[in-house]
């Protein structure tokens, strides 16, 4: 049993729940799979129930181009920050009109990421098809510092939940870079699949391990101190892996999505496939846990549609 909330007009690209309240989730959208057309955010508010229960739309924000990302400030409960298909990046204000309170074009390409600083809680990351990387302040009219090491699209750059300066990057160039905001090039390179590295994120609980997920239809668990070899690598999915996202409840949790139209969930320290979520009909794209419910789960897909649940193997 799941709730399920329909964007139509809209596919799924990305949602988080919200760092302070259990029941609100936000979701970014395109039109046209994002090939071209619009872009929406959509503000949800989830009740509680063992099946997801009623899922409402609280807000909407329609932009001009399609949006690939989203994240939640850490220091304000009503902001947010998405990233567009027209190299934009975009803070808005649930409270307030239907406009950004600020809006910043930098990146000469596609904004595929965004990410929140979860310890210093006062910047937060760019990642673009334009090869680099931009850390922002939301007081700064400019970005603040620009990352540049990749060869091919930067897919995804997250801070480490356990550093208030590193982040890891991952690349249409096959690896994975260790960055330090103190310094303009990566601390250390990870030739990490043999193919392009879609997704990353970081374990909550084991300070120096990292999860990614490849085109080569893999997932491989890193530690990042012995880069010459993963410590784990998951097999299942049927595609291209899109995203992968650590439990922040479990050290030992982390859940996939795919271009196989299924999400999935794993012990990685087993390397054991324990969920498989399949009711979605098109490309699964994003997924995340929510901090508060600690057994509740959103997807959203190209299938226009939003999922809430509670997987099997949490019950």
């Amino acid at each position: 049993m799941f709730a399920k909330h329909r964007t139509t007009g809209y596919n799924g690209y990305a949602v988080q729940w919200s760092p302070f309240f259990e029941h609100k989730l936000a979701v970014a959208t395109a039109s046209n799979f994002g090939l071209v057309g619009n872009g929406r955010l959509h503000i949800l508010n989830v009740g509680a129930g063992p099946a997801g229960g009623v899922i409402n739309t609280e807000r909407v924000f329609d932009t001009q181009d399609g949006l690939f990302d989203v994240c939640w400030s850490e220091v304000n409960e009503n902001q947010l920050v998405t990233a567009s298909g027209d190299g934009s990046i975009k803070l808005w204000d649930t409270t307030l009109a239907d406009f950004p309170i600020q809006n910043w074009h930098e990146h000469q390409r596609e904004v595929f990421s965004v990410n929140w600083n979860l310890v210093r809680k006062d910047s937060f990351l760019s990642a673009s098809w334009d090869n680099t990387i931009k850390l922002w302040s939301q007081n700064s009219p400019q970005s603040l510092q620009t990352f540049k090491g990749h060869s091919h699209c930067v897919y995804a750059a997250m801070w480490s939940p356990h550093s208030p300066s590193l982040f890891a990057s991952c690349s249409g160039d096959h690896t994975v870079k260790l960055w330090d905001t103190n310094s303009p090039a990566p601390v250390q390179t990870i030739l990490a699949h043999g193919n392009e590295v879609l997704t990353l994120d970081w374990n909550k609980y084991q300070d120096h391990t990292v999860v990614t997920g490849s085109v080569d239809h893999t997932i491989k668990v890193w530690d990042m101190r012995r880069p010459d070899r993963e410590l784990n690598c998951l097999r299942g999915h049927e595609y291209a892996v899109r995203k992968v996202k650590c439990s922040p409840h479990s050290g030992s949790l982390v859940a996939s999505t795919s271009y196989d139209m299924t999400m999935r969930m794993w012990d990685i320290t087993t390397g054991d496939m324990i969920e498989i979520h399949d009711a979605h009909t098109e490309f699964v794209l994003g997924v995340d846990f929510n901090l508060y419910r600690d057994r509740e789960i959103a997807t959203c897909a190209w299938d226009e549609s939003v999922h809430v649940f509670t997987p099997r193997c949490l019950m």
